[in-house]
């Protein structure tokens, strides 16, 4: 008869291990609750943007707090000091209300290259429109849109997913500062 028990035994091993790894996925894994892109992790770039401002050769630009619409929440931030001919490259990365994807990303590098892979080849159009004095470049790509507005020493480009209308209120929204 030891062989029906160890069966047995082995049974309810088995169903105590589920019950445990049941009650670990429920309680102790995060789960994404809601729409796309709302598992995505809000950041504080206020640090970095001080750092990036005292470290780039150039203005840096980033939404002052409180400047763009509710909902609206930043989800990377990066600086990367020169690295041979690519330039300081400043990257502030943002979901909007309707999880549509907008990041300012700036570079003292050639220009060229830098708006081709921030903007993913999207191509410029001779469709322009200024914002707050300064003239910006509409590009439209098959993944990104953007506006990009190349002065001496920098490129300004506000890319992503988001409408015209939405990548312009982020334009609007940036204060340009050197630490």
């Amino acid at each position: 008869m030891r062989g029906k028990e160890t069966v047995r035994d082995m049974v309810l091993s088995l169903a105590a291990i589920g019950v445990v790894a049941a009650a670990i996925y429920l309680f102790g894994i995060p789960h994404d609750e809601g729409p796309k892109g709302s598992g995505v992790k809000t950041v504080n770039y206020r640090v970095e943007l001080a750092t990036a401002r005292r470290a780039a050769p150039y203005p840096v630009a980033a939404p002052e707090p409180g400047s763009l619409p509710k909902g609206w929440r930043a989800t990377s931030v990066t600086y990367r000091p020169a690295a041979a001919e690519d330039g300081a490259v400043w990257h502030l990365g943002f979901l909007d209300q309707d999880e549509e994807y907008l990041a300012v990303e700036q570079s003292d590098g050639k220009p060229v290259p830098f708006v081709e892979e921030v903007t993913q080849q999207a191509r410029e159009t001779k469709r322009t429109q200024r914002i707050d004095g300064k003239e910006w470049v509409r590009y439209e790509g098959d993944k990104y849109d953007a506006l990009v507005r190349k002065e001496p020493g920098v490129t300004t480009v506000v890319t992503g997913t988001a409408s015209f209308g939405q990548l312009t209120r982020m334009a609007e929204a940036l204060t340009e500062k050197k630490g």
